[in-house]
């Protein structure tokens, strides 16, 4: 699943959001871009001043569309001043 959310603090959003789940989870943060390794998924988010283009890649469907709650829910809980930010998730074919 992919989704480009609009926000001007993507960068400290994503940051937030890495050191949020560091404790529980494998995250990874390099500038504005961020990696967490859920048990069945992982959410790539990669930050620019326009906002934050998220991915969510794994083997079951069902727990990756699950996922697309948990992200946007965490990331408006940091973005209280702004939210409900706007999320048009939408399927990425697999490589093949």
């Amino acid at each position: 699943m992919t989704a480009r959310v609009k926000t001007d603090n993507g960068g400290k959003y994503v940051g937030q959001l890495c050191k949020h789940w560091s404790h529980k989870l494998e995250t990874r943060i390099d500038g504005d871009s961020g990696r967490v390794t859920f048990p069945s998924a992982i959410v790539t988010m990669d930050a620019d001043a326009e906002g934050i283009a998220l991915v969510i890649v794994g083997d079951d469907a069902g727990e990756v569309e699950r996922l697309t709650d948990v992200v946007a829910r965490h990331i408006d809980r940091f973005a209280f001043r702004e939210a409900p930010l706007a999320y048009d998730w939408t399927w990425k074919e697999a490589a093949s």
